[in-house]
């Protein structure tokens, strides 16, 4: 089971008191944007096999979002961090380095720019 720490209460919950909100760092569009960019933005999200960013709410707490830097292959969790942030913290970029190597880290040129 998936047990992650809320950034803002500090409790470690597993899966069952939160709920997932999908990917994390969405680039909203603005009111030029094309058609293909909006559908883009409400539907098309990465799935990528490897670290992912995610967004999370505490239901069964707090009830507030935060944000998730996991791994899809092996379910390690990396780190949890406010939902209001632009991307990871340096924390959480250091904590992936510092535990992944070369290639098995995940990030590959399809995901690379949300880490950066």
């Amino acid at each position: 089971m998936l047990k992650l720490v809320c950034p803002y209460c500090g409790i470690e919950a597993d899966e069952t008191e939160l709920v997932s909100g999908g990917e994390a760092h969405l680039k909203r569009e603005g009111p030029d944007s094309t058609d293909d960019d909006f559908e883009g933005y409400l539907f098309l999200r990465d799935n990528p096999k490897g670290i992912i960013l995610e967004r999370w709410r505490h239901a069964m707490g707090c009830g507030k979002w935060f944000h998730v830097a996991r791994c899809t292959v092996t379910q390690e969790v990396f780190g949890t961090y406010p939902a209001q942030t632009f991307k990871p913290p340096p924390r959480i970029m250091e904590e992936i380095k510092s535990r992944r190597t070369g290639q098995e880290n995940g990030l590959n040129s399809d995901n690379a720019e949300k880490f950066s």
